[in-house]
């Protein structure tokens, strides 16, 4: 080797070494990546501390704190809930938690679930029944983000200012509704729905626009709603009045774009597996939630078994008419109607 080439060689490699960082990433460095999960809740709400945070928490161990989730609650990205799920797809942020019933109709055949009497009164069977219905039927519907989980929540309780036990002391009660099909339900047992999102309910109250709420127990701390009512009504049983359904979605480029082991992780940590980790904010949440509003001293009532069964005829036109609106857009809501009750029966007899 010339005296020359040699020199011209160490130049090429000094000049490399002193290369902007930026330039020439470390393998260690071009494996960490922070993920964006905007959602509508509080901090203090349940689902976040309960699930989205330890979510967060086990896929960041998992990957030896190369993937990390950084949560922004309350909508602190910007924007309004029911925008949440078209952020992700246009990737403002990477990961959302929403309820498709926050954009009534775009998601058709996930409301097989929100009808009157069809959901079971545990979010663990609603949680896998959702789930494994979206494997099976709902991937095409939710083709513009990739979902990490679907799931839906426990039974929901109306929590009103007067008492209700009878379809008579709901006529003309204005209460909020969290989907279309809830909305639907409480017309036809003679109140006056009202559609909103959740944030907005403690507002509406103290306005007098609405004299309650249908919502689960698990959400009513982060809204205060025990303060501003004092009756509580649950609906005994399954299938029970309603639920809303969920989705964690993702951007879909940005999850393409993951290193194949972040990817995996993430993986490992979607599907069944969250949407059982999700379910447990629910039921396991729930009852903490009923003894804190017991010890306040509201009044928590649930309606004869006699009652159930007119709620739940009068509510039967509701189903009819989704079934006739889903055959307009060409698809078989009969049938699917069919197979969301027998995955509900199915797990429901295996967590009996």
């Amino acid at each position: 080797m010339t005296k020359g080439v040699g020199l011209a060689r160490r130049g090429l490699i000094a000049g490399a070494l002193a290369a902007p960082a930026l330039l020439r990433p470390t393998a260690a460095r071009a494996q960490e990546v922070t993920l964006r999960l905007h959602h509508f809740l509080g901090p203090v709400s349940n689902v976040h501390r309960n699930f989205l945070v330890p979510w967060a928490q086990k896929i960041q161990a998992e990957s030896g704190g190369r993937l990390r989730v950084q949560i922004f609650p309350a909508m602190q990205l910007g924007g309004a809930p029911p925008q949440l799920y078209d952020q992700a797809r246009d990737g403002v942020v990477d990961i959302v938690w929403t309820l498709p019933g926050n954009t009534p109709g775009r998601f058709p055949r996930i409301e097989v679930f929100e009808l009157p009497f069809v959901p079971h009164r545990q979010s663990y069977v609603n949680a896998l029944a959702v789930q494994r219905f979206f494997e099976r039927r709902l991937r095409e519907e939710f083709a513009d983000t990739h979902i990490l989980c679907a799931w839906g929540h426990d039974h929901g309780v109306i929590h009103a200012r007067k008492p209700v036990r009878t379809m008579e002391d709901l006529r003309g009660l204005k209460l909020r509704f969290p989907t279309r099909q809830a909305g639907e339900a409480l017309r036809a047992l003679g109140a006056s729905p009202v559609g909103m999102p959740i944030p907005q309910v403690p507002e509406a109250l103290s306005q007098g626009v609405i004299d309650g709420a249908v919502v689960p127990w698990e959400v009513v701390p982060a809204i205060r709603l025990h303060e501003m009512v004092r009756h509580h009504t649950e609906i005994p049983g399954s299938p029970t009045l309603y639920i809303a359904t969920f989705v964690l979605a993702m951007n879909r480029a940005r999850y393409d774009s993951l290193p194949a082991d972040l990817r995996a992780v993430l993986d490992r940590n979607s599907g069944e597996a969250a949407a059982e980790m999700a379910s447990k904010v629910w039921d396991e949440q729930g009852p903490v939630v009923v003894e804190q509003v017991r010890r306040r001293g509201n009044e928590i009532v649930s309606i004869t078994e006699e009652e159930r069964l007119r709620w739940q005829r009068a509510t039967e036109p509701v189903i009819d008419a989704w079934v006739r609106a889903m055959r307009e857009r060409n698809i078989d809501g009969g049938a699917l109607l069919e197979e969301a009750r027998a995955l509900i029966s199915e797990i429901g007899r295996g967590r009996a």
